[in-house]
């Protein structure tokens, strides 16, 4: 059986023996705003019109990471050890930590293609679509103080959300069902996107910054200080959405618990003019040509088609960028949502291949994270070797550690220690203030800054006070059965850092753990202890 690091010497092989002959060159490093009026503003490294499967991609991604390295001498970091690369692409994909059966399944396995086929179960499981799901809504449905009363609708565009993620529906179709979203927001569906963006500028900047990888909102009042976006195209934009809305208050039907239902009427004035620097012009596609619209014609149809053409210089490169913003702990182009000819693309030939890819590929959301995965360059290893610590991320030599989001700090909590786990979340009558459940509590109790760098702790005191402080530790229900299983002393202690940590322990941690259940007891309190110190741990609250 191979180990991890001769695994990956012969997948390099295998790379140079897939692309001979392809006729892939160096490209030089260049502008990177897309330009509507090219083709590609990047030349990328494969044949035009080539189209990959997404183990070909993931070899390709290594080829150009490999190659940046080689020629700034950046030495890579050798492929994860199995305990953390399970635990990594769990939480990257499934959004929390395996299950200890689970962890012990795939250690245990001598297949030599487990990491690909562990890939392709978690893309298939249905915790896969509720992860996505999770992300996607907390950066399109932001919490302000002006849309507080519709985060009781936000689970709708949840549930939404996740089963067009797990049937397989391609980004382009989601997107599309987004932007012209209509009907009651109390349904399942994305309608309910509206309410949280509430004018028509908050959508252009929501819609733009999303999925288009474009920040507008500093030309709403003036052209924009540090990009070529003019006021006039931000309302442009904008007009796309003016029509659209629902009638009434809103907010007074949201506490009366009437219907709200979101339609566009192309013959009304629709939404008020909530910006006093709104412009009044007809609609244009963002650096690109005004489109014809027919007089009764709803224009978010038109928008969504410009928006989700493979031609678009934006989109693809937009959810690419994203998506490896969100598995590598950092973007190509940063901020992943600020993508423009003033920001430094660290592969740009990589970029614009994987969003040639992408698009060639339906825009197939599971494509690009199977691609993505199956690679050298996110199985690597986070812990610095050769000279890489001396090198910034953006090389991408190493993997980047990455706290836990809430989210998924909860989901693992949970997970661990059963039922019994969440926590009520405040005085009772505090639960509609953050949607009505222990676990949006618990989110917005731990929430981090929309667009924070995601290698970043953003939890601070009362937070690390609350876990550490929780007595919810030494109360999962596994515990009472662990004292009554008759196991000895090394059986509990696996079990304990399989079910926490996704690993079995070290020997010297074995003998710690004994010793400490020998002075204090062989019971479910002493058990309790172990999982608090565990729990507790930064190798918990980071994903490595």
């Amino acid at each position: 059986m191979l180990n991890p690091t001769q695994a990956c010497f012969f997948r390099g092989m295998a790379l140079l023996t897939l692309l001979a002959g392809a006729g892939v060159v160096a490209a030089a490093p260049g502008a990177n705003k897309p330009d509507p009026t090219k083709k590609s503003a990047v030349a990328g490294q494969l044949p035009e019109g080539s189209k990959l499967t997404a183990e070909q991609l993931a070899l390709h991604i290594d080829r150009l990471i490999e190659q940046k390295t080689t020629a700034e001498k950046v030495a890579l970091s050798p492929c994860t050890d199995d305990a953390e690369f399970l635990r990594r692409v769990s939480l990257d994909l499934t959004g929390k930590v395996p299950p200890a059966d689970k962890a012990v399944a795939f250690l245990d396995s001598k297949e030599s293609n487990k990491r690909a086929k562990l890939i392709d179960e978690l893309l298939a499981s249905k915790d896969h679509g509720r992860h996505l799901a999770n992300v996607w809504q907390a950066l399109l449905l932001t919490r302000r103080v002006d849309n507080r009363r519709f985060l009781q609708y936000y689970p709708h565009v949840e549930k939404w959300l996740a089963e067009q993620f797990n049937a397989g529906v391609s980004w382009d179709k989601i997107v599309r069902g987004v932007v012209t979203a209509t009907g009651p927001v109390d349904k399942d569906g994305p309608a309910a996107y509206y309410l949280a963006n509430a004018t028509a500028d908050t959508m252009t900047d929501n819609v733009a910054r999303m999925f288009l990888g474009v920040q507008l909102q500093c030309a709403q009042c003036h052209n924009h200080p540090f990009t070529d976006w003019k006021q006039n195209e931000y309302w442009q934009m904008a007009t796309f959405f003016t029509k659209v809305g629902a009638a009434g208050n809103p907010k007074k039907a949201a506490k009366s618990g009437d219907a709200i239902v979101i339609s566009e009427n192309p013959k009304g004035r629709g939404r008020k003019k909530a910006n006093p620097s709104m412009k009044v012009l007809p609609p244009k596609f963002l650096g690109g040509e005004q489109p014809t619209v027919k007089a009764n014609e709803p224009v978010r149809p038109i928008l969504a088609d410009w928006m989700t053409s493979p031609k678009n210089p934006y989109f693809a490169r937009a959810m690419v960028n994203r998506t490896w913003g969100q598995l590598l702990g950092r973007g190509f182009i940063n901020p992943v949502d600020d993508m423009h000819d003033g920001q430094v693309n660290s592969h740009p030939a990589l970029l614009a291949d994987l969003a040639g890819q992408f698009a060639a590929s339906g825009f197939d959301v599971k494509y690009l994270l199977r691609a993505i995965c199956n690679s050298q360059t996110y199985q690597r290893s986070s812990k610095p070797s050769g000279n890489n610590g001396d090198f910034g991320p953006e090389f991408f030599a190493r993997m980047a550690i990455k706290p836990l989001t809430p989210a998924q700090m909860f989901d693992s909590l949970a997970l661990v220690m059963g039922p019994s786990a969440p926590e009520k979340g405040g005085k009772k009558g505090k639960g509609k203030k953050y949607g009505g459940s222990p676990r949006e509590a618990f989110v917005t109790f731990f929430g981090i800054e929309d667009g924070a760098d995601p290698t970043e702790y953003q939890a601070g005191i009362p937070q690390v006070l609350r876990l550490m402080n929780s007595a919810q530790f030494n109360k999962a229900p596994f515990l009472a059965s662990l004292a009554r299983s008759g196991k000895s002393k090394a059986e509990i202690t696996e079990k304990l850092y399989l079910t926490v940590l996704a690993r079995r322990p070290s020997g010297e941690e074995t003998e710690r753990v004994a010793a400490y259940l020998t002075k204090n007891g062989n019971d479910r309190d002493a058990y309790g202890g172990v999982l608090w110190a565990l729990m507790n741990s930064s190798e918990f609250a980071l994903n490595r």
